[in-house]
């Protein structure tokens, strides 16, 4: 069991041990979408949802999924985030209407931010739905995914730079 870094000597799971391993500037970029209809566009562009201001309320949700993550995911550590931020963009195309979430994190620490920011891109995404399921229940939560991730012993990531 010993290959196995978050099992102890009796093979059950812990948090592994990272007081001997160095703090540096770690940054990830973890990317979300939700597939909506033209109605749900429409309302979320003019800001006229009932429960609000989705993007704003979803940017939120992302940013307080972020620093909870330790709560949610059981093996990660908690984390004194140094910066945390979510970003929207539309990607429009026929009656196609997506729109796509960037969580960028950042601290300086002894572990990477890859699973808040992939929390806080889950999460926002998961809220957007939430605000405007009154309207569709048939929207559709997109692949979510590292984008990038920068710091630490392995050095960085950038999606699609191992094909090159």
């Amino acid at each position: 069991m010993s290959d196995f870094t978050h099992f102890n000597e009796q093979g059950r799971a812990r948090m592994v041990d990272i007081s001997d391993k160095a703090e540096t500037e770690r940054t990830a970029v973890a990317v979300s979408s939700v597939h909506v209809t033209k109605e749900i566009y429409d309302n979320i562009t003019a800001n006229t949802m009932k429960k609000g201001d989705v993007l704003a309320v979803a940017q939120v949700a992302g940013i307080t999924a972020a620093k909870k993550t330790s709560d949610w995911i059981p093996m990660c550590h908690p984390l004194p985030l140094k910066g945390t931020d979510i970003t929207f963009d539309w990607k429009i195309n026929a009656d196609h209407y997506e729109l796509q979430i960037n969580a960028s994190i950042k601290t300086k620490g002894s572990t990477g931010v890859e699973m808040e920011a992939l929390t806080a891109a889950s999460a926002t995404a998961l809220t957007v739905y939430d605000m405007c399921k009154a309207l569709d229940k048939g929207m559709v939560i997109g692949e979510t995914y590292l984008m990038t991730k920068t710091g630490g012993k392995s050095g960085e990531y950038h999606r699609g730079a191992e094909e090159d």
